[in-house]
């Protein structure tokens, strides 16, 4: 899920802001994910062709390819109407077999245990496959040979050198690339702008000036902030996370994705955690625990609801019930506390959103050749336009007109200059350590929790992954 957008963008600051991660894998032993099946030894027959200057990565051309989308805040027409074309006239003889769902896991990991993968898959959403696992049954193609070959369109170049730096490494287990995370994703506080000019509100730099706005807007009738419990959670832990990491610096999230002992229970993360439940408590509708993230959207546009904690991919998302007086924005999450190592306009922005090569399918080298499309400046730069979000593609964007949204991203990008920090990795990392969160911040924030039983919780459901040799780990520099 992803999105930004609106008039001049500064491309120098918007796409040079990642910078490698430097991603290695702890040996791991034992058992994989019980989720993910290992299945027989495959003997699928696969495609493969001559390599040459023209084809790269030795696809069979006359081999059709099957590419399963996730439909949500991105859509699927960039998909249809950009990529496959693009893919149909490098090769005509290979038919693209396409199909979309809002349920991966329900729709791909059956298939996958199977043997009867898709060749290229989009893992997202509420409902998305635990990568970790699938890495680790043998099911991702190894993407080394992608980032090496030559770019689709841009001449002299291999496909790394046109991107974002630190791309490989953001999709890398066992120090190998297998998931492309191709949008490029800043998150924060969403709100309207023409509401808040409307009532002279100023976005918070300071938690003392979030809490006095909050009380101004909940005088005014209107939810301060909100979320949706039912299937949104991890918009909460992101924004709790941000919060620990503008405290305590990105060292405090990259503890918590090595699972070093103590990460949870770090004074940044507590503290975080104090400040968010006050939050719960006061100014957030109970009723949002039920509802999904579509309805507390649309709240918003209907200016029940004023802050919303989300990715950039939300203006697109709800484009079709945005009223045109109403003018996505957005802030960083404020200071918590005078002390913050990090200033108040540090930014979280990253590259999100999984697409992978299946190696247990009939072609996965089409399938690494429909990534290198995507991967080629023409696709990238119509993902922006028809998306309103940007890409790892450097460059892709210059000269799209950018929506309110992607222009307010790249105002408060270059406010956070080198203060934009890329967040954490434990949730695509181990599923199960990313669901036992979303449940946490849920009974923090809508059921009166308790800022160290929060805590308590995260870091015994931390160490007790560690301790599992039958969890492959990963490390994180």
């Amino acid at each position: 899920m992803s999105d930004i957008t609106n008039s001049e963008l500064d491309r120098r600051t918007l796409l040079r802001r990642a910078a490698a991660v430097g991603l290695a894998a702890t040996p791991a032993v034992g058992m994989l994910s019980a989720c993910v099946g290992g299945g027989d030894e495959d003997t699928t027959e696969q495609a493969t062709g001559t390599k040459s200057a023209d084809n790269p990565l030795g696809i069979d051309p006359k081999a059709p390819i099957e590419i399963v989308i996730f439909d949500g805040g991105l859509g699927t027409k960039y998909a249809t109407d950009v990529d496959t074309p693009i893919y149909n006239k490098k090769w005509p003889e290979s038919k693209v077999a396409y199909s979309a769902t809002q349920e991966i896991s329900t729709t791909v990991q059956p298939r996958l245990n199977a043997g009867d993968a898709p060749d290229m898959i989009n893992n997202s959403g509420a409902k998305m496959m635990d990568f970790g696992a699938i890495v680790a049954a043998g099911q991702a193609q190894d993407l080394t040979e992608l980032y090496a070959a030559a770019s689709f369109d841009i001449p002299g170049k291999t496909v790394a050198e046109t991107l974002v730096p630190g791309t490989a490494e953001w999709g890398s287990y066992n120090g190998k690339p297998y998931a492309l995370n191709y949008s490029y994703t800043v998150f924060g506080m969403w709100y309207n702008a023409t509401l808040f000019e409307k009532n002279g509100w100023t976005p918070p730099a300071t938690w003392a000036d979030f809490i006095t706005l909050c009380d101004k807007i909940q005088a005014a009738g209107i939810v301060p902030f909100g979320y949706a419990g039912a299937n949104a959670a991890y918009y909460m832990v992101r924004a709790l996370l941000t919060s620990a990491g503008k405290i305590g610096t990105e060292q405090v999230l990259k503890d918590i994705d090595n699972l070093k002992p103590g990460a949870w229970t770090n004074p940044a993360v507590l503290e975080a955690a104090k400040a968010w439940a006050e939050v719960g408590k006061k100014y957030l509708d109970k009723s949002f625990l039920g509802l999904k993230h579509t309805e507390v959207q649309l709240q918003q546009n209907q200016d029940k609801v004023a802050f919303y904690p989300c990715g950039s991919w939300l203006e697109n998302e709800q484009a079709k019930d945005t009223p045109p007086t109403f003018k996505y924005a957005v802030a960083p999450y404020p200071s918590v506390t005078a002390s913050d190592k990090l200033p108040a306009t540090a930014m979280n922005a990253a590259a999100g959103e999984i697409y992978f090569a299946s190696s247990k399918g009939k072609n996965p080298r089409g399938g690494m050749e429909y990534l290198r499309v995507m991967l080629s400046k023409e696709a990238a730069t119509e993902f922006t336009r028809l998306t309103k979000s940007l890409t790892v593609v450097l460059g892709a964007a210059d000269g799209v007109e950018l929506s309110p949204g992607l222009s307010s991203a790249n105002e408060a990008l270059n406010k956070a200059g080198k203060d934009v920090f890329m967040g954490y990795l434990f949730d695509t990392w181990y599923k199960k350590l990313g669901d036992e969160s979303l449940s946490a911040v849920n009974d923090l924030m809508f059921k009166g929790g308790d800022a160290q039983k929060f805590c308590d919780r995260m870091e015994a459901a931390s160490q007790a992954l560690a301790k599992d040799s039958s969890v492959q780990k990963q490390t994180r520099s």
